[in-house]
């Protein structure tokens, strides 16, 4: 076993830190800097080698707050409208008890973080919660 473990002594892989928060400070990091790697050996398991990790993906996902979930939810119910084609099958399909049911749970969202959202987060929940409910009415009058 000594033997295996020389082979692959000289052999290993690197590791990049790519959070876009320092661990130390909790501050954003510039993104033009470098990051420090560590050198790993070969043998060690690691979730860097895993090709499904979402660092291993070619395509930057947008960054995850508020306004981009709340977003992501209106874009469910306007495909739920029959406003948006789906993206799975590319075609038009409506499924009016659904988008009402997205927009139930977006007005639950509102009322549940009503005084924990700041003065933009609370504009865009109303504005999508307005333009959405108008879009739905429309949606049952033309059934």
């Amino acid at each position: 076993m000594a033997n295996e473990e020389g082979k692959t002594e000289g052999k290993g892989f690197t590791v990049q830190d790519r959070r876009r928060f320092s661990p130390e400070t909790g501050e954003a990091r510039p993104e033009s800097s470098e990051t420090p790697t560590e050198t790993a050996p070969a043998s060690a398991p690691s979730e860097a080698q895993d090709s499904h990790t979402p660092e291993a993906s070619s395509e930057a996902l947008p960054e995850i707050n508020f306004s981009t979930f709340v977003i992501s939810l209106s874009t469910q119910v306007l495909m739920h409208l029959g406003e948006v084609p789906s993206p799975l099958s590319g075609k038009v399909e409506s499924d009016v008890p659904a988008a009402k049911q997205m927009i139930d749970l977006l007005a639950m969202l509102r009322e549940k973080t009503r005084s924990n959202l700041n003065a933009n987060e609370d504009r865009l929940l109303q504005d999508i919660l307005f333009d959405l409910r108008m879009k739905y009415v429309e949606a049952v009058k033309k059934r």
